[in-house]
């Protein structure tokens, strides 16, 4: 064999997802990561957390792409807490900026957003001088599908304060499922709830709800259209909180547009067809 070839079980070893962090600014980030080297991909969650990305990020790793899933300051098992001035999604692409940044990640990098993490990732190709190279958006807020009613409903202060972490975590025990739809079972659900058990996080969270705004994705449908870097839409189409006819809508409407609709999956079809998801990703960002 050539020294210069891996074997199967090399590059199996060399894909499997582990956990890091890096400092940025004052914050300490966490993000999931694969492989050794490569293209790199940066991976946006939204209302989750970095969990979302897992399934896909050996795939990525295996067809030889460097994918960083991160998790927003104060979310995930990242450091930090957000306000409400933080967890705007201009504020949060400034965080992803400097994420890239403290790793290194210099001249133009893919993207992928899912939920609210789309709407960041939108704002970053929008705005420019970022070097995104391609955008892919997985069942990701577009124009203004939201904040969805789960979501919504604390943007009120005072629903916010009175809300217990018994009757949060249980709100958010039955979107996740929802969320989840065939690939729910309890170890998964707990596996996505368990960051919210600590008091920060759910500060967090409530503020990333707060922050929640549509004018973010609306204001930036003139410059998606006039943008001619490559997009893809892969989209769970059992999703009942981003409905696939806002995918639908965003191909017919911003140019350089592909959707892929991903069946019998919901709304973090990562989890319930991982190897469809993964190979749209690959094919896309190695095009």
């Amino acid at each position: 064999m050539n020294g210069s070839t891996k074997t199967d079980a090399q590059v199996s070893a060399e894909a499997r997802v582990r956990r890091s962090t890096v400092r940025v600014g004052d914050t300490v980030v966490s993000y999931l990561t694969a492989g050794q080297e490569g293209p790199p991909v940066l991976l946006l969650h939204g209302t989750y957390w970095s969990r979302v990305w897992r399934p896909v990020l050996p795939h990525l790793a295996e067809a030889g792409l460097r994918p960083f899933a991160l998790d927003f300051p104060g979310l995930g098992r990242s450091d930090g807490e957000l306000t409400l001035e933080t967890a705007s999604v201009p504020a949060l692409a400034d965080r992803v900026e400097e994420f890239a940044s403290a790793l290194d990640i210099s001249g133009p990098f893919a993207l992928a957003g899912h939920d609210i993490g789309g709407a960041v990732a939108q704002h970053l190709l929008a705005r420019g001088g970022s070097g995104v190279s391609r955008l892919a958006l997985v069942n990701s807020v577009t124009y203004d599908s939201w904040p969805v009613p789960a979501v919504a409903r604390f943007r009120d202060p005072e629903v916010a304060a009175a809300t217990t972490s018994e009757e949060f975590l249980s709100a958010r025990r039955r979107v996740v499922t929802a969320a989840l739809a065939g690939a729910a079972t309890e170890e998964l659900i707990a596996d996505y709830l368990a960051p919210w058990t600590e008091a920060r996080v759910r500060r967090s969270w409530m503020a990333l709800a707060g922050a929640a705004d549509s004018r973010y994705t609306l204001d930036l449908v003139p410059a998606l259209r006039a943008s001619p870097v490559p997009k893809l839409l892969v989209w769970g189409e059992d999703d009942g909180f981003q409905g696939v006819e806002y995918a639908e809508r965003f191909d017919s409407e911003i140019p350089e547009t592909t959707l892929v609709r991903i069946p019998e999956a919901a709304h973090i079809p990562t989890e319930n067809a991982p190897d469809e998801v993964a190979r749209a990703l690959i094919e896309f960002f190695t095009a």
